[in-house]
């Protein structure tokens, strides 16, 4: 973890425009800066940038804060590994907690496998430029292929020389550890303790990280070889999960923000070619069916996937398979089918960018009347198979969390089906229903070993009872007046809940300025004072995005709008398709001179949490007041005076509220949410 200080004059010496000119071409209009924006597409110049305010801000997308945050939208990086690119640009020194032991085992063996890895890669083009053998074979394939001598530098391709110890001897003379050259898989230790490469005699694609770390390689053979596999691909190691990663992404992802698109392809010479034609929002899942962790990836930079397929068949049935999981994560799927004898390599190689465009654009149809197509083409009139291929399409709409969209499908497929639209829906309901039933005995059953494994564990401290004050509010509210408020701060993490605040110094308690998420502020904030919100749904989706507190990465409307439950998708789609209305108190904070967003953002969610703590104890005074005047009560002497001293105590945490809205200069005003 990066201290405080460092944080600190990382964000002091970090120029807004000199970070964003290493990525755009600015140009002086008054005191500001303009430029084309990076995230997307755009003809006239909206994206602005302020030295004076350290801020940049791009008026047609909405994006903007600090330099941090550039780098953070840009690179797709965290908090934390951006503020460590800004202190290597700056040459600032990173001092850190201290971690212990076992931490820095693990990191150091980490950065020893991606070290090793660089190497590697370094070992592959030197081979592929530099020797004989490289430029005869490896060379003049790619060359043959139609790749130019840029995108092969680009993209780091190389060659491994036939002898089946090149590296492996190279590696350990140049000091490299055999142990670590084996974890990485480049190269594998045989029974008698010698040291072989993997990848002899093939030529090499290394894959990246999204931040552009080689984290492993695929090699594909040259010679005609019916016993050796056409390719062959790195083990899992430390480093690398296979599931986790999509070929091309750290080249792709610019290209796929300003497109809000993404091209799923098949294999690696498909995502250079295309690249190299000049369509670079291409990613491949190298011959394996897409995961959930590859989509998650996609999902960080688009809703939108265009499928890209040859015309075999088989191919594409089998490739169906894993984009059910698309849909479920609330992605939108459209399919292009390639001419007869054409995949994505040959057809860009053949092709200019306009033309592959156009033809993309021209030829894309939604996935699900897509499927319905082609397997209708398969069952033809047999009644027992076009009752399967219902079934079929029915799971495929069931999994889609978009209620409007699942209908519009299941009109759509009525049609295409001559199956009646009721009968759809019925069967659809089903379906839901029955993953729903199946979600919940799976989280009643993961409850129920959590509560066995708490009762064992007999080492765990009980948490300390909550105060008098904590425990009414927890126990005693659930009623309607509060529900608006809750709704207000729902909203509010739904469409903010993965941006920073910045919380200020706070002299009287001792506490230095410093930045956090906002579901971190808020949930921090509610737990002090034992604070839990009273409607079931506000609080099941408060609870879950607490989980994600401290996570930047974490989208909580692309979360909560693919949830298997429908209920919170349906209310994360009503929240987030709502204008918000801000109060008068801060539409006239808003209008004045511009301000750190941060900042701006703490005051938004300081004011909610305020004004929710203010409206529980208004409803708690209610009570408290007509228990007073209960007749039940006035005859008893004891219940009068125990009814005016918790008043007296709720009326010093109203007064307690009220003084926190005058420290951060909030009006009454600010209790209007």
């Amino acid at each position: 973890m990066i201290d405080r200080n460092t944080i600190e004059q990382i964000m002091d010496t970090a120029r807004v425009e000199e970070v964003v000119g290493d990525f755009v071409a600015l140009r002086k209009r008054g005191v500001n800066m303009i430029g084309l924006c990076p995230f997307h597409n755009e003809k006239t110049p909206s994206f602005t940038v302020s030295p004076a305010k350290n801020l940049w801000k791009c008026f047609g997308c909405g994006k903007g804060g600090k330099p941090v945050h550039f780098i953070m939208e840009h690179e797709q990086l965290s908090y934390y590994d951006a503020l460590r690119w800004l202190a290597k640009k700056y040459n600032i020194e990173i001092r850190e907690r201290e971690l212990t032991n076992e931490e820095k085992e693990q990191q150091n063996l980490r950065e020893s496998l991606f070290v090793v890895n660089q190497y590697a890669q370094q070992f592959f083009t030197s081979t592929l430029h530099t020797t004989e053998e490289g430029k005869a074979i490896g060379l003049n394939y790619f060359r043959h292929r139609g790749l130019h001598d840029e995108t092969i530098e680009r993209f780091g391709l190389g060659y491994s020389p036939e002898r089946r110890d090149a590296l492996a001897t190279t590696a350990v003379k140049a000091g490299y550890n055999a142990d670590l050259l084996a974890k990485t898989g480049v190269c594998y230790k045989t029974d008698d303790g010698g040291l072989k490469d993997r990848f002899w005699g093939r030529c090499i694609f290394p894959v990246h990280t999204i931040s552009g770390k080689v984290v492993a390689f695929g090699g594909r053979i040259l010679q005609n070889n019916p016993k050796a596999a056409k390719y062959v691909n790195s083990p899992e190691s430390e480093i690398y999960h296979k599931s986790d990663h999509l070929y091309g992404l750290y080249f792709a992802k610019q290209a796929i923000m300003q497109k809000d698109r993404c091209i799923l392809v098949e294999g690696y010479l498909d995502v250079i070619s295309m690249y190299q034609a000049g369509i670079k929002n291409v990613v491949a899942s190298s011959g394996t069916s897409l995961t959930t962790g590859q989509i998650k990836l996609i999902h960080r930079f688009t809703d939108n996937v265009t499928l890209l397929y040859d015309g075999d068949k088989a191919g594409i049935k089998a490739s169906l398979r894993g984009t059910d999981m698309l849909l479920e994560e609330g992605m939108n799927i459209n399919v292009v089918l390639l001419p007869d004898g054409e995949d994505p390599d040959s057809y860009a190689q053949s092709h200019s960018t306009e033309e592959v465009e156009e033809y993309i654009n021209r030829n894309k149809v939604d996935f699900i009347r897509f499927k319905t197509n082609l397997l209708l083409d398969e069952v033809g009139e047999d009644p027992v198979a076009r009752a399967n291929l219902v079934g079929d399409i029915v799971k495929s709409i069931a999994v889609i969390p978009n209620e409007i969209l699942r209908s519009e499908y299941i009109k759509k497929c009525s049609e295409m089906l001559n199956v009646g639209e009721q009968l759809l829906v019925r069967e659809t309901a089903k379906i839901r229903m029955k993953r729903s039933e199946e979600l919940q005995k799976r989280q009643a059953g993961d409850d129920a070993a959590a509560a066995v494994a708490d009762a064992d564990d007999t080492t765990t401290p009980q948490q300390p009872a909550p105060s008098e004050f904590k425990q009414n509010i927890i126990e005693s509210y659930s009623s309607n007046p509060l529900h608006n408020k809750e709704r207000a701060i729902i909203q509010f993490i739904l469409r903010n809940g993965d941006k920073l605040v910045q919380v200020p110094e706070n002299q009287a308690e001792g506490t230095p300025a410093f930045t956090e998420t906002v579901i971190s502020h808020l949930y921090y904030s509610f737990k002090d004072d034992g604070v839990e919100l009273s409607h079931p749904l506000y609080k099941r989706i408060f609870d879950e995005a607490s989980q994600y507190a401290a996570d930047v990465n974490f989208n909580p409307e692309r979360h909560f709008l693919a949830h298997p439950d429908s209920e919170v998708s349906r209310l994360t789609a009503d929240l987030c398709g709502e204008r918000y209305i801000l109060s008068k108190f801060f539409s006239e904070q808003a209008s004045g001179e511009e301000r750190n967003e941060m900042a701006i953002l703490f005051e938004q969610a300081t004011r909610l949490s305020i004004a929710y703590k203010h409206a529980i104890i208004d409803e708690m005074l209610k009570d408290t007041m007509a228990a007073l005047k209960d007749p039940a009560n006035t005859s008893d002497a004891a219940k009068v005076m125990e009814l005016m001293e918790n008043f007296k105590f709720l009326k010093e945490t109203q007064q307690a509220l009220n003084n926190q809205l005058q420290y951060y200069g909030f009006g009454s005003a600010a209790l209007n949410v």
